[in-house]
């Protein structure tokens, strides 16, 4: 079979060229357009379920959520195992694919089975799907600097506007927001006062819900004009929250505000983003979705950044934490020039041991053609440029030239050997 094909390849050389010539230009295409990455990425395939019921033990969240949730989860085709974890208010159900899987398809047989699990869970706790990103997809952390601001309106920009902008960027999975105070109202009750006026705090808590909806009407025409008729009730001060009533005693209403402070400020929190040292700050995680180029992700969401600037307010910027395409690109020209480096070195050594530069040209031709193969085959199994793939492609310029080396010299001896027999017959 290798005789036939050598046979074949120095009977039509021209062909042998234009194969090895497309080769090389598709090789060129798929260094243009393989993904790049400082790091492979070696995460299991795996799809996450969160589920938040504020308040409860992690016993009762691993009886009550967790539990019901493994069980429902397991048996699903291409499950390797599900994990479980349970904490204060917090549960996490790990659900580990088969590595071939499809990552999507994945999602849509979890989300299926969630839609049975539901009616199992107490009131309340609704479980949702993590992003469809990795744990390497945190591609870039930034803050907002804004010198004068508290934290509480630090964030909500964070929130209600660059979030939303940012999220909207092609790659990007999700943004993770983090540091400072979500804003809420918090009606703090006294319950002596309560005790006084004989109230309970579940009526409390019925008063707040009722007075604080939007009901709908019904349209309606006059002089050929269409109204739609409704009830605005949403609160949208402390004010309007003291003076809602629970209960009337003796014609006087008892009011939220004679038995409760209600003031506005953050939610409780478990922790504290600080920066440098220098005190805390309020920012967000870019998370890639899973399988995109982080090189480009990485600079779309820095020019969506300079378009989202345009709409922050006065003194208001981003400030960078964390930037992996540096790392990236670090990584990434390192290899390049060592590759470089070692295919020119291997060339120069191959003529000088050689001495023969037809000999010496077949083998240097197959350097940059071996390459060019190995980023196609890179791009067919989805492989990143990574430091490790461009690794492997640079040690394996050694086993190239010599095998090379080998061959050409043994097909050099044999011609020399003939001729010196034909010279011999003469």
């Amino acid at each position: 079979m290798i005789g036939k094909l050598i046979s074949f390849s120095l009977r039509n050389r021209m062909i042998v060229l234009l194969i090895a010539a497309g080769l090389f230009g598709w090789g060129i295409y798929s260094v243009s357009t393989n993904k790049v990455d400082a790091i492979p990425d070696l995460s299991e395939n795996q799809v996450i379920v969160f589920t938040e019921w504020m308040g409860r033990s992690p016993q009762i969240i691993e009886d009550q959520v967790t539990y019901p949730l493994v069980t429902n989860l397991q048996g699903m085709p291409q499950v390797k195992y599900v994990r479980g974890v349970s904490m204060f208010g917090m549960s996490f159900i790990y659900v580990i694919f088969e590595d071939q899987t499809d990552i999507y398809w994945a999602r849509e047989r979890v989300l299926e089975r969630l839609n049975y699990a539901n009616r199992l869970l107490p009131e309340g706790a609704v479980p949702t799907l993590g992003p469809d990103g990795t744990g390497v997809g945190h591609i870039l952390w930034y803050t907002l600097d804004a010198p004068g601001m508290d934290l509480g309106e630090q964030r909500a920009i964070q929130d209600w506007y660059v979030k939303f902008s940012l999220q909207n960027v092609a790659g990007v999975s999700e943004i993770a927001s983090f540091g400072g105070f979500q804003k809420q109202y918090q009606v703090t009750l006294d319950p002596n006062k309560l005790t006084y006026f004989n109230l309970s705090v579940p009526q409390v808590m019925t008063a707040v819900r009722a007075n604080n909806n939007e009901s709908g009407g019904r349209k309606f025409e006059m002089s050929d004009i269409g109204y739609i008729i409704k009830t605005t009730g949403y609160l949208k001060s402390t004010e309007e929250i003291e003076n809602i009533p629970i209960t009337t005693q003796n014609t006087i209403p008892v009011r939220i505000g004679d038995i409760a402070t209600v003031q506005m400020t953050g939610e409780s929190r478990l922790g504290i983003f600080d920066l440098n040292g220098e005190g805390e700050a309020v920012g967000g995680i870019v998370v890639m979705r899973y399988g995109e180029n982080a090189a480009e992700v990485i600079e779309k969401v820095k020019a969506k950044m300079q378009e989202v600037s345009a709409g922050l307010p006065k003194g208001v910027k981003f400030n960078i934490v964390y930037d992996r395409s540096g790392l990236i690109n670090d990584s990434v020209n390192s290899v390049k020039t060592t590759l470089i480096e070692e295919m020119v070195v291997a060339s120069l050594i191959v003529f000088i041991f050689l001495f023969h530069w037809r000999s010496a040209l077949i083998i240097i031709i197959q350097l940059p053609l071996s390459v060019a193969i190995g980023f196609i085959l890179l791009n067919t199994f989805g492989i990143s440029s990574n430091i490790m793939s461009l690794t492997g492609i640079a040690l394996s310029i050694g086993v190239i030239v010599d095998d090379a080396i080998v061959m050409v010299e043994n097909a050099y001896r044999h011609l020399a050997d003939a001729q010196h027999d034909e010279k011999s017959f003469l």
